[in-house]
């Protein structure tokens, strides 16, 4: 029984590769056309063109048309509703595929939560990862990839990466350095929230330890000659204090050096560049009355390096002078204690 079963299942296997076959060359009869469009009660032609060998190419190339689009019965077909990505994407699928805590992550974005409105705009899985060219992240060509995300984004946010793009990490993302920060560095992923939402890694609270991803002691700002104490001199100023004190009107790193179109200090463009920090220090709800005198005040103090002049003479002063008022206070309690026990015995 065994000596027959085995050809039946070649022959089973067979079959079916060859039915999958034909059916995906009954969906490129129409889909493989490049003049394959529906058009728009607006009168704006929708191109259904599938590009074969893209698609092959994709992650998704070992599979089917139906596999996505599965309210597809027949030929031919009502327009076929939009693809469910989850249908294949949950946590513990039996492919592989990227799990589903992602998609509860969307789910609560701001992407997600428009979607949930009924805005037809916000943006789908589709909109970032591509249709029938969906690659792995980490694929140069895909438009997830770190030095792609910017143009994909942008795709929707076109202003904002029209000014990215001329920011000092626009620039070094476009020279090819994975180490600067994309869009997705600084906004999230899949979990993208509106900037006034406590969650947001861009709610005015959290900017800083955003910026300390890269900025701070263990991120990556040494290693292209950048000081990685910002963030750090900056919870020990004024503002940085108030910070911690839940004051989300003080000021932050964007505040003064911008959001996406942060730029080197010597960039005459820069708003920390020294013709224009008095307008950045004067902005409406900072300090209007900003002098050019008020603006020459340093800022990103380390009272702990010389390179801060007096101010770190004074703080070695005061520490050396609270030290040693402790240890003399010390000191005289001890002696103080020493003289009450020896006139306590000299009086038994």
């Amino acid at each position: 029984m065994k000596r027959h079963s085995a050809p039946l299942v070649v022959l089973s296997l067979v079959a079916i590769f060859a039915g999958n076959l034909l059916a995906e060359e009954k969906c490129l009869l129409c889909h493989g056309k490049k003049d394959f469009v529906k058009i728009e009660e607006t009168g704006r032609k929708i191109s259904l063109y599938v590009d074969e060998a893209q698609l092959k190419h994709s992650i998704h190339g070992s599979r089917l048309c139906t596999d996505c689009h599965i309210d597809v019965v027949a030929i031919p077909h009502p327009p076929a509703k939009k693809v469910n990505c989850r249908r294949c994407h949950y946590s513990g699928n039996p492919v592989g595929a990227p799990q589903g805590e992602l998609y509860d992550q969307y789910e609560h974005s701001v992407h997600g939560m428009e979607v949930a409105k009924g805005n037809s705009k916000a943006p789908v899985c589709q909109d970032c990862h591509g249709t029938h060219d969906v690659l792995p992240p980490d694929s140069t060509n895909s438009t997830v990839y770190k030095l792609n995300r910017p143009k994909t984004c942008g795709h929707c946010h076109i202003d904002i990466y029209a000014t990215f793009r001329e920011s000092i990490h626009g620039q070094a993302l476009a020279s090819g350095t994975l180490d600067a920060p994309d869009c997705s560095s600084c906004h999230g992923e899949h979990n993208i929230r509106r900037h006034e939402d406590p969650e947001s890694k861009v709610f005015p609270a959290n900017v800083a330890a955003t910026c300390s991803d890269c900025h701070g002691p263990v991120g990556i700002a040494a290693k292209y000659g950048i000081k990685p104490d910002r963030t750090a001199t900056f919870e020990h100023s004024f503002h940085g204090i108030a910070r911690v004190m839940q004051n989300l009107l003080v000021a932050n790193c964007a505040s003064c050096h911008g959001v996406h179109d942060i730029r080197r200090e010597d960039d005459p463009k820069s708003s920390i560049n020294p013709a224009n920090i008095v307008k950045t220090c004067g902005k409406q709800g900072c300090h209007p009355e900003a002098t050019p005198q008020f603006a020459t005040g340093k800022i990103h103090v380390d009272p702990e390096s010389k390179e801060s002049g007096i101010l770190y003479y004074i703080t070695k002063f005061f520490t050396v002078l609270t030290v040693s008022t402790l240890v003399g206070l010390a000191i005289f309690i001890v002696l103080d204690l020493f003289r009450r026990a020896k006139a306590a015995r000299a009086k038994r």
